[in-house]
């Protein structure tokens, strides 16, 4: 295995390629901060508020609105970043972070706020009238003991709107309450995907609010998306191999010149502009990279753009699982032919449900024409392959159907349109001629 030396230390690529995983990886699945991109004014709205209490001692409440994968967290995080490099923030600033989906109710928020605070020791046994009075408590003890100023607090209530379904609101009540007394200098920043997020507010909580709100509608160009990608990818200055670092990142640069690497991200950048679908596309190239191949190259990121644009229904019929990206074996040359059946049966009825009996019909009709091309296949031997059909989510019973009906009667309908079909017919190995010609003919 080869060395690669720098002026700080001696790594080997296996080495390089461990660090590389480890910081790339971080920053896709954690949302690492990194340069904002197309939210400069919001970056430095956030930062000028957060500062205020942080520094200045003052309290404020906040939200963050945008749509998934807008980039609320990583421009949250960005800013804290910044801020904690102020050593005056980094030595008194406290963070406590709420998630609506985890912290369902106002004692299991509580016992969060607790262990994040590290007050389990001073709460001990206390038994306390309402929640608003053991916040109170737990915020007195965070006074420093040289001077009466408490430390101030960033509470951070990631899904802001599932807070609002808690028994009276008392969380958001609480914490608001002490943000607009100013006895405690708390900064409350809520994170929140729903525009109508106010509407859902009691008005006591409303009125302590300081209706301060910053939007994320991903408003960047193409241009700063091809940015964002290559900044991304690109390794830190700290990064322990220098050498490597500047070659990485000097095939990075060469990447995004690419015309072909422009059409990729061209066709995500039009199908979806959230971080989250560019940092899927990401980890799916990062995993190409080894030992054996130490750099991204063109065919990765094609092999990963496929990956993330490939249809779950057309991996079923290919014989991919999609769940695991593995082979698997395909469907039967039988179950093939009761898709097409119910093909054709889409188009005489335009789109009707039918039921197994219709496709049953369908597909005798065709035996009965081409019997030296297939096996007239016994009929409990067909329903069994049609239900292994909807056992594949392949076909759907309609909603609101009996289950005292036989299932032989029982209307569904094709989850397949037919481009999907003949597509998957192209690629099905040694399958009969018979069978593609009845797949593209169209019926009298």
């Amino acid at each position: 295995m080869s060395k690669r030396k720098s002026k700080d230390s001696s790594f080997s690529l296996g080495e390089c390629i461990a660090t590389v995983h480890m910081i790339l990886r971080a920053r896709f699945c954690h949302h690492l901060p990194g340069k904002p991109f197309g939210v400069e004014a919001q970056y430095k709205n956030l930062m000028d508020l957060l500062k205020q209490t942080a520094v200045h001692g003052e309290s404020n409440s906040l939200l963050i609105v945008g749509p998934r994968g807008a980039g609320k967290t990583m421009l949250l995080k960005s800013v804290l970043d910044e801020l904690m490099q102020m050593k005056q923030v980094k030595e008194n600033l406290l963070q406590v972070h709420l998630n609506g989906l985890l912290q369902t109710d106002v004692k299991i928020a509580l016992k969060e706020i607790t262990r994040q605070l590290q007050l389990e020791n001073v709460v001990g046994d206390k038994v306390f009238g309402s929640f608003a009075e053991n916040l109170a408590f737990l915020l007195e003890a965070l006074k420093k003991g040289n001077r009466s100023s408490s430390r101030p607090v960033l509470f951070v209530l990631d899904e802001f709107d599932l807070f609002a379904h808690h028994k009276n609101q008392t969380l958001l009540y609480s914490l608001l309450d002490v943000a607009q007394s100013a006895q405690t200098p708390v900064a409350v920043v809520g994170l929140t995907c729903r525009l109508d997020v106010l509407e859902l507010l009691e008005k006591r909580v409303k009125s302590r609010f300081s209706h301060r709100q910053i939007h994320l509608l991903n408003t960047f160009g193409f241009k700063q998306y091809v940015s964002m990608f290559q900044q991304q990818l690109s390794l830190p200055k700290e990064f322990p191999d220098g050498r490597f670092a500047q070659e990485w990142n000097q095939n990075i640069q060469s990447l995004c010149r690419d015309k072909t690497v422009e059409d990729i991200l061209q066709k995500h950048f039009n199908s979806s502009k959230d971080f989250r679908s560019l940092h899927m596309l990401l980890m799916f190239t990062l995993s190409h990279v080894a030992v054996s191949n130490p750099n991204i190259r063109l065919t990765d990121l094609v092999a990963a753009s496929r990956l993330c644009t490939m249809d779950s229904k057309a991996n079923v019929l290919h014989g991919v699982n999609p769940k695991r990206w593995t082979s698997r074996p395909g469907l039967s040359v039988l179950e093939f032919c009761l898709i097409i059946a119910m093909k054709h049966l889409n188009s005489i009825y335009e789109g009707e449900p039918f039921n197994f009996e219709m496709v049953y019909n369908e597909f005798q009709k065709f035996i009965q024409r081409k019997t030296h091309s297939m096996h007239n296949f016994e009929k409990p031997v067909v329903l069994k392959a049609f239900e292994h059909l909807h056992q594949l989510e392949l076909i759907k019973p309609l909603e609101g159907v009996s289950v005292r009906t036989q299932k032989e009667y029982q209307l569904v309908k094709l989850l397949l349109d037919s481009s999907q079909i003949m597509d998957a017919l192209q690629k099905y190995p040694q399958c009969p001629t018979d069978v593609r010609l009845w797949a593209s003919s169209s019926l009298e």
